[in-house]
């Protein structure tokens, strides 16, 4: 794996980062979209590249169990959860060797994980996600589903891939996968402008809190594109 940004936010900064994606889906609409896709209650489910605690958090007490490789990321999601009073267990572990046993899960999301092979594994990217699914498969019960949840773009008021690297990744996922999507708004508002243009910088770059001072947003448009599949009859995600 390479060392690149992202990694050293998610081994280094899981604080700050909460205190950005804490602001995300203002509008509430990531929780409806999936409940669209299969119901959560009284389900099993597992969430992959589980971070600080993005999913769980919508689900504070639901059953469910959240995997990270990353410590600073699991810290702040243990806080987030005393916070929270949420039921959720968390483990660390690479998601590619999942460490629990056979058709154990109901439901299992990996939420902004995946796309990331792209550079982290730029030679053999597909083959690590590959490896990935065939975890998902095992994991999963004859009828579970998987939610793969990944950005469509930010600071755009119009959604679409943000690199053509993650438009082939996702065109993948529909076409050769038979994965189906539906794609949410889900922007980020900031207390303040100096507040979007600190935490944009922080994980997005210089470029986007440029933008961001141009159009003096405090409110930062943000698309999440949804891919999931169930299982019927046991049959392969």
């Amino acid at each position: 794996m390479t060392n690149d940004h992202f990694i050293n936010i998610y081994r280094n900064a899981g604080g700050t980062y909460h205190e950005l994606i804490q602001v995300e889906d203002t509008d509430q609409n990531l929780l409806p979209a999936l409940q669209s896709i299969c119901s959560f209650d009284h389900k099993q489910i597992l969430d992959l590249a589980t971070g600080t605690g993005r999913i769980p958090l919508l689900l504070p007490q639901h059953s469910i169990t959240a995997l990270d490789l990353h410590s600073s990321m699991l810290e702040e999601n243990h806080k987030q959860k005393i916070a929270a009073n949420g039921n959720w267990t968390i483990t660390q572990g690479d998601m590619r060797y999942l460490p629990f046993p056979s058709s154990q899960f109901d439901i299992v999301t990996i939420g902004w994980g995946l796309g990331h092979f792209l550079s982290w594994y730029s030679s053999n990217w597909k083959e690590q996600i590959h490896l990935v699914l065939e975890q998902v498969n095992r994991v999963l019960t004859l009828k579970g589903s998987i939610i793969i949840l990944e950005t469509l773009t930010t600071g755009s008021l119009i959604p679409a891939p943000p690199s053509t690297a993650l438009a082939s990744y996702y065109h993948w996922l529909e076409t050769e996968l038979h994965f189906q999507r539906i794609q949410v708004q889900t922007d980020y508002q900031f207390n303040s402008l100096e507040d979007a243009i600190h935490y944009s910088q922080f994980f997005f770059g210089e470029d986007l809190a440029h933008k961001i001072r141009l159009n003096q947003w405090t409110r930062l448009p943000e698309w999440t594109g949804i891919w999931y599949k169930h299982k019927t009859g046991g049959k392969s995600v």
